[in-house]
């Protein structure tokens, strides 16, 4: 473990032994897979990068089928780490590339300031809904294509009853530890996102600490959270699944907006008058 990592700090503060072990592992989709979507890359002039995954499988894809991405492409990338990972492909300077800072709505803020694009967005399987249905409800032009896929690692070595934490940080890690293990025998358990939390409680696993939050920014924070409640002894409710209202006020506002231009650009002189 790195010396400088926060969960060797972790290690450090509260004496615990922790153990680094993939549930899932995601792989690329095959050229086959790719062209039964039926989504046609240079008809688009934009693409929307959520993972480095799917970057990878996006180039492999143009390559295997020798396709040219023309240097007009955008690309549109949901942190700075994904942004930068395109350097493996491309040369960063000479490519639009945007990125915003990890946040839902700073995300969706980026992309509608590149309304006018028609977006590819590249997606894993399984993926959250919430940005195709929300580029959807703003009426943006875009095709969703699967280009990952998630699929569970092998379990069977895996000893669940000597650990006392499980941290899981996607819906595909709670479905790939419930294909080995039934709920009532998992140790306590942290998530990370919501929607990882909300798959968790769904199918009766409880969740005891979450990240992140605005007090808790990571996993690592949750963690050491929930074991200094432990040390003293403190009774850990478990996490429940809250509805993000704010959330969905920013979409129904960013609707309005849009749909507010577009009556401004319909509306002509005559009818001004």
């Amino acid at each position: 473990m790195v010396e400088k990592s926060p969960f060797y700090e972790l290690s450090q503060k509260h004496k615990a032994e922790i153990e680094y072990m993939p549930f899932i592992r995601v792989v690329g989709v095959s050229l086959k897979e790719f062209r039964s979507q039926r989504v046609e890359i240079l008809a688009h002039t934009a693409v929307i990068f959520t993972s480095r995954t799917t970057v990878d499988s996006f180039f492999h894809i143009c390559e295997e089928a020798r396709i040219t991405v023309p240097e007009t492409m955008k690309y549109i990338c949901q942190t700075e780490a994904v942004a930068l990972y395109l350097q493996k492909y491309i040369v960063y300077r000479k490519r639009k590339i945007s990125f915003a800072d990890g946040s839902f709505t700073n995300f969706i803020e980026l992309i509608i300031k590149h309304k006018e694009e028609k977006f590819m967005l590249a997606l894993s399987e399984p993926h959250k809904p919430e940005l195709p249905e929300t580029l959807a409800k703003l009426k943006l032009q875009f095709s969703p294509v699967i280009l990952a896929r998630t699929v569970a690692a092998d379990l069977n070595d895996l000893d669940i009853k000597k650990f006392d934490l499980l941290a899981l940080y996607s819906p595909s890690d709670v479905k790939a530890i419930l294909e080995r293990f039934p709920a009532e025998e998992l140790p306590a358990v942290a998530t990370f996102g919501e929607g990882t939390l909300r798959a968790a409680v769904d199918v009766g696993i409880k969740v005891k600490a979450m990240a992140p939050t605005p007090t808790v920014p990571s996993m690592a924070k949750a963690v050491d959270i929930y074991l200094t409640k432990l040390a003293k002894g403190e009774q850990i409710e478990d996490v429940a699944v809250t509805h993000d209202a704010d959330k969905e006020e920013f979409i129904r506002t960013q609707q309005h907006k849009l749909a507010k231009k577009s009556r401004t650009r319909r509306t002509t002189p005559a009818e001004k008058k």
